[in-house]
């Protein structure tokens, strides 16, 4: 039987008397790759957000690996095996690109605070170490040879590979894309898409994702979520998801 890895049970936000997510109730198993999908407004982010601990939930639970997140900062939520990348592209414009990569790490380093103020006993040895770890990262992604320049100097794409090599340097157990495909063209899309296969079956990763662009979410995800105003609509395989009338007016409009 598949482990549950992360639930929300009846989650609901309101801002100002509006409610931006309604009864949002959706599970995913450990190992599997899901996508939430739906047209703009509908609260796809906002659910990343209460996932994350950047908004906490009106009312309702969110349990990760058995134990609530309700609650949590953000820090605290990536420490316990959650990583996020964001719809709008935030690194560290003014550092280099394996700078990037290394402060994830320091999520999980073995040395105080003192070893650090001081550089003392496991400090150099734990540095050398998460720079290794770093370099291989970027070599995955295709950004070993841009190691030394700021990152806000890589083309858009190459911005796009680093942000996820940032969320997977802080060790996840489930990884959240925020439309990693946004301003890619079609061949990054294919590219995109292989990757994240890749790294689901490399680093044992569980994976859910927000996007608008079909054929990636069609094309990889095992089942999907839809979301209008808040509240989900349908929810199954790609095959299901395709053909449900609700899905189709709310892209297309018109009668169910």
């Amino acid at each position: 039987m598949a482990k549950e890895l992360l639930k929300a049970t009846d989650v609901s936000e309101v801002f100002g008397g509006l409610k931006a997510v309604s009864d949002f109730n959706f599970h995913i198993n450990k190992g599997e790759l899901v996508g939430l999908i739906g047209p703009n407004g509908a609260g796809k982010t906002t659910a990343f957000n209460l996932i994350t601990g950047v908004y906490q939930p009106t009312t309702g639970e969110i349990h990760f690996d058995g134990k609530s997140i309700v609650g949590l900062k953000p820090y605290q939520i990536t420490q316990r095996g959650i990583a996020r990348t964001f719809q709008n592209i935030r690194l560290f414009s003014e550092l280099t690109v394996l700078e990037n990569v290394k402060i994830a790490f320091h999520f999980h380093v073995k040395y105080g605070l003192l070893e650090s103020v001081f550089r003392m006993g496991r400090y150099f040895k734990e540095e050398e170490k998460i720079e290794e770890e770093a370099l291989k990262l970027l070599k995955i992604f295709h950004l070993e040879d841009k190691a030394g320049e700021l990152a806000k100097n890589l083309p858009y794409g190459a911005q796009r590979r680093l942000e996820i090599a940032r969320a997977l340097a802080a060790k996840p157990k489930l990884l959240l894309l925020d439309e990693p495909a946004a301003g890619m063209n079609p061949q990054e899309t294919k590219e995109l898409m292989e990757m994240i296969s890749w790294i689901r079956k490399e680093f044992g990763l569980t994976i859910l994702l927000i996007e608008h662009d079909m054929s990636l979410v069609m094309g990889i995800c095992e089942r999907i979520y839809v979301l209008e105003y808040g509240m989900i609509i349908a929810q199954g395989t790609p095959e299901v998801i395709k053909n449900d009338p609700e899905v189709i007016r709310a892209y297309l409009g018109g009668e169910a």
